[in-house]
């Protein structure tokens, strides 16, 4: 007979490692599902509303420079969310690019680029690639994008001068026109 006899002590070690593991794995199913009731949560919720003060921060370019509410106050500002991988971002760049040339001398308006969940070599080859001079930036940590409660790319808010979500825009521009479309009416003559 191969009767293999283990004592108590053994018994017991071998059935606790198993009880940690079932914790351990109601722990991390416990985890999962409030990670997925959150984001279920978030896009539930939708963009943040027309009309409402958005969410505020600080850009830090991919020049090093820092733009936050400071140097957004007064103006009309273009807050465009990208990434190097998107086709529909492709499509609407050359389009914005031109807006912001139009829109620059004035002063009043201020565009900014946020590239989202990319890389910095990605980035700098798709703001060479399309020639964009407005400030762009990446999301580091997703953090702006979660604030606005992006649910894709491209992604555009427009905040009047006083600082209210004015415009969104949860697809691509599709002409220079829309883009003025929808800045024009909020700058004064």
């Amino acid at each position: 007979m191969n009767d293999i006899s283990t004592s108590p002590a053994e018994k017991s070690s071998q059935r606790a490692l198993p009880r940690w593991g079932r914790i351990l794995a109601w722990v991390a199913l416990f985890a999962l599902l409030v990670i997925v009731a959150m984001v279920l949560l978030q896009k539930q919720q939708g963009p943040v509303a027309v009309g409402q003060k958005p969410p505020t921060f600080t850009l830090t370019t991919f020049d090093g420079e820092q733009v936050g509410p400071a140097e957004m106050a007064g103006k009309v500002v273009l807050v465009n969310f990208w990434a190097s991988w998107c086709k529909p971002c492709e499509q609407e760049a050359a389009d914005l690019e031109s807006a912001w040339r139009y829109y620059q001398p004035r002063g009043d308006v201020l565009f900014l680029g946020i590239a989202w969940t990319d890389t910095e070599p990605a980035s700098l080859g798709y703001i060479e690639k399309f020639d964009i001079t407005y400030p762009n930036g990446p999301d580091l940590g997703t953090s702006i994008s979660q604030a606005y409660r992006i649910t894709g790319v491209p992604e555009t808010y427009i905040i009047d001068k006083n600082g209210l979500l004015a415009y969104v825009k949860l697809s691509p521009f599709t002409s220079l026109s829309e883009i003025k479309a929808s800045i024009d009416p909020l700058l004064s003559p």
